[in-house]
């Protein structure tokens, strides 16, 4: 009974948690799924990948239908012994995305267990982390990886808490799951800002130790943390080992160029650039969007509505209502410094309240560790407008330069304002001190609205004009860009009055609980009364309509279970809980109503729509009736989309770490018209589109085929001359050949010798990871392949013995094929994932004998110590 009782809170949570996200994301109820934009790009790559494994039941590992040819590494490749990813699978049980937000209030739920929170602030913790603004946002636009990883953030925290406060045991093994589960997730740049913020967290823990000369207890979780890091890392050695040898291949790396397409030198060696790193940096006014949703307009597409400025401007040129009212449903009020916006990155003014009430009123040490992680990632996400750190991290912290995007770096943010703010609620109700209490409140309340009044006041400092207004000007006038302007000065003024309002019923609740506990009971009272009339409202709406399984539907339920549960509190008189409850629908109602309006059950589809992202166009049809093997251009595309991979084998497609050498191959000949590029990568269609907007495959009749005997080969000793020799060159007979890229392997007067071109060579065989060729010459030739190099995999055969082949023309296969009739064969056959699903073998059998020691030890410990208390 005793264990039923304590494990009972945390099961209910549990339950609610998986309520919450089920009726949050409904349609999936429905048997829809989300639309997601970055999901869509991905299907399209993952296509051929996907065909493959369903007809051949295995892993090709490498595609043909983007880039030319690439390893699917980081296109959602599944690797041997990934037992990790069969425990990620069991947690993310819900159907997507209701999985990713059951994640992040699961994770949170037990940090704030670890920090010795009770069930129901926790309960109100963890739904506050999951519902800011940003962590439904990136669901809603398909960044699963990163929400995948932000969501394992609080375990992987909470572990190192347990292993400095000297549970060795049990936070070694928390640490070593959930590090091992945050690196599963498959998001390095999110497990680097964490790793940011552990450096910050083991610091505060590292100086109190040596502070009070525990030197053993920090020498011991130091061991502890490097054993779970060891093993944890292990469990992904497949991944990991595989995505570090491609990424030395990908636009991730430094350039072997030293010169830019337009001929001038190279400045920067970096494999991004320093503008291109910094191409998302949050503004610095631009951070109070943090607790007033809408200061700096929301979005690039917000819905403004009826009552706006711009509608009315619609109405009084004429335009329809039902049209203008569509018109202003998407309208570019965002003006901040980023280039695009979803929606603001809201962590909700009642969670920033508490938080400020921690500082004042917790005398916890801990707490200026989550107030550091916080500044220090607000500081990162302003990039180049703090240019002074931003430069100095990038020049100096290792691997800080590999990230684009640094505004994202705003996630330690996310997690550490709702656990201060915990901390926050949780101090005011342990802390008897009336007048200590008062105080805080006081101060807290000045300090919020003293910023918003401020604000007010610094509304003239602002120009409210866009990035986009210029393009606007050009095509609307003067007028419609100036009611743009009211428009986002009105939202400016009405979310600082909003976040004003929820401040002052913050600061109204947990005054009254002080002062009039009386006013408590009455303020339940009157939402008991609110929840039933609204659970009658929209059972009225529901059965009026007639309508199936939507929010309305769950209304009713959520107001009724919240009336009563707070008429049970009324009648016993708990005005603690009343109050806690009272704040927690005042956290989820702050945050709730912002989520929807960037995230909602439009976004949601058929299983047939999301499976089938793309519409195929006369265009495809027409390319897809040639079954030989060849590539497509995509000219609308640009490199940059991977609608063209979903259908056939393209050079271009969407990817974060594109292959570097066919990017720059793009960037310095095919978009300057060089058409021999497009002949030698044996692009056979290239789709165009018309004045009318459709869509029309050009046949190119010099594609040179899948194939081909070149008859010289001009050597030269660096990738610039390759680049440089690719300018004028007939792919067809010449293949150019960097001689230190095989230096020793092949002499130069071997190479400079003239080779027969009389002899044929064609595909009989293809496959992803396998293509088959039959040769007929009557010399020795030298046979150019229009396949990507890949030297880490791809192995070639002659006549099944193994034979080396090199790259030529800067991206391609070549080899020497001997004088008659030979079976040639290409095999992709990684050893990195031969060696490091061994490795993931090893340690995950590993992890599984230190869970059971673990486990063994505790309990033996735990038997021991009530032996000794009864005698």
């Amino acid at each position: 009974m005793k264990i039923v009782n304590k494990f009972y809170p945390h099961a209910l949570a549990i339950l609610g948690f998986i309520i919450v996200s089920l009726i949050y994301f409904y349609p999936v109820l429905q048997g829809k799924q989300i639309l997601q934009s970055d999901i869509v790009q991905y299907t399209g790559m993952a296509k051929e990948q996907n065909d493959f494994r369903a007809a051949e039941h295995a892993e090709p590992y490498w595609t043909n239908s983007a880039f030319g040819g690439m390893p699917t590494y980081q296109l959602g490749a599944n690797y041997p012994y990934d037992f990790i990813g069969k425990l990620d699978d069991a947690l993310r049980f819900l159907p997507r995305p209701a999985d990713y937000l059951f994640l992040y209030f699961f994770g949170f739920y037990g940090l704030l267990l670890v920090l010795r929170t009770d069930p129901l602030k926790a309960f109100i913790g963890a739904v506050a982390f999951g519902f800011s603004t940003y962590l439904i946002i990136i669901l809603g636009v398909g960044h699963n990886a990163k929400a995948h990883a932000i969501a394992y953030m609080p375990l992987v925290i909470a572990g190192f808490i347990l292993v400095f406060q000297k549970k060795y045991v049990w936070g070694g093994l928390l640490t070593m799951f959930a590090v091992a589960l945050e690196v599963n997730a498959n998001h390095f740049q999110m497990t680097y800002y964490l790793l940011i913020f552990l450096l910050i967290l083991s610091g505060y823990f590292a100086f109190n130790f040596i502070k009070d000369k525990e030197y053993k207890p920090l020498l011991i979780a130091g061991g502890t943390l490097a054993v779970a890091a060891i093993f944890a890392i292990g469990a992904n050695a497949a991944n990991l080992m595989a995505t570090s040898e491609y990424a030395k291949y990908s636009t991730r790396s430094n350039s072997e160029l030293t010169f830019n397409p337009d001929g001038t030198k190279r400045e920067n060696e970096n494999a991004l650039s320093r503008e291109y790193i910094t191409e998302y940096s949050y503004g610095i006014a631009e951070s109070f969007n943090l607790i007033a949703p809408r200061l700096f307009g929301g979005s690039n597409s917000e819905n403004l509505g009826k009552d706006s400025h711009m509608y009315s401007f619609m109405i009084n040129h004429g335009v329809p209502s039902d049209q203008a009212e569509d018109f202003v449903s998407g309208l570019p009020a965002y003006w901040g410094d980023q280039p695009i916006v979803a929606a603001p990155a809201y962590i909700g003014i009642v969670i920033f309240f508490l938080a400020v009430l921690a500082l004042f009123l917790d005398n916890r040490r801990i707490k200026y560790v989550f107030l550091a992680g916080a500044l220090v990632s607000l500081v990162l996400s302003w990039g180049k407008n703090f240019s002074l750190l931003t430069d100095f991290f990038i020049d100096y912290v290792p691997m800080y330069d590999k990230f684009r995007a640094v505004s994202s770096i705003q996630v330690i943010l996310e997690v550490c304002f709702p656990i201060l703010s915990i901390m926050g609620l949780q101090s005011f109700f342990r802390n008897d001190d009336e007048r200590l209490k008062i105080k805080a409140l006081l101060q807290t309340a000045a300090f919020c609205l003293g910023t918003f009044l401020i604000l007010l006041l610094a509304k003239g400092m602002f120009h409210f004009s866009g990035s986009s207004d210029n393009y606007l000007l050009q095509s609307y006038g003067p007028d419609f860009v100036d009611a743009l302007k009211e428009d986002r000065m009105s939202l400016y003024l009405a979310d600082l009055l909003r976040s004003s309002f929820f401040t002052v019923l913050s600061f109204a609740f947990l005054y009254c609980f002080i002062k009039y506990k009386s006013k408590i009971i009455t303020l339940s009272y009157l939402l008991v009364i609110g929840l039933a009339l609204l659970g009658v409202f929209f059972i009225f709406i529901v059965f009026g309509e007639k309508t199936l399984l939507t929010i309305k539907t769950f209304v009713p339920l959520i107001a009724f279970s919240v009336g009563y549960l707070i008429w049970r509190l009324i009648v016993k008189k708990e005005y603690n809980q009343l109050t806690i409850i009272l704040v927690g629908v005042l956290i989820f109602s702050d945050l709730f109503f912002i989520d929807k309006k960037y995230v909602d059950a439009k976004k949601f589809k058929s299983p047939a729509e999301i499976a089938a992202p793309f519409q195929e166009t006369p265009a495809d049809a027409k390319i897809l009736e040639d079954t030989t093997h060849y590539r497509v251009f995509e000219l609308s595309g640009n490199m940059s989309s991977a609608r063209a991979s979903y259908f056939h084998h393209s050079i271009g497609g969407y990817h974060a770490a594109k292959p570097r050498k066919m990017q720059q191959l793009f960037d310095y000949q095919i978009a300057k018209n060089n058409l021999e590029i497009l002949n030698m990568l044996n692009v056979k269609y290239v789709i165009q589109t018309d004045k009318e907007g459709n869509e029309i495959p050009t046949i190119n009749p010099e594609a040179n085929g899948n194939a081909w005997f070149v008859g010289h080969v001009k050597l030269v000793n660096k990738p610039d001359d390759v680049m440089k020799a690719l300018n004028n060159l007939d792919t067809k007979k010449v293949a150019v050949f960097n001689v230190r890229e095989h230096e020793g392997k092949f002499r130069n007067a071997r190479m400079k010798k003239q080779w027969d071109t009389t002899g044929t060579i064609k595909v009989v065989e293809y496959k992803p990871n396998y293509i088959k060729y039959q040769s007929d010459n009557t010399k020795d030739g030298l046979a150019v392949f229009s396949e990507m190099y890949y030297k880490n995999g791809w192995n070639a055969y002659i006549d099944g013995q193994l034979t080396d082949h090199f790259p030529v023309d800067y991206v391609l296969r070549a080899m020497e094929i001997p004088g008659g009739k030979h079976t040639i064969e290409f095999k992709f056959e990684p050893q990195v994932v031969k060696t490091g699903g061994t490795i993931v073998l090893v340690s995950s059998i590993g992890m599984l004998l230190l869970l059971a020691g673990g486990i063994y030890f505790e309990r033996k410990n735990s038997s021991a110590n009530k032996s000794e208390f009864k005698v």
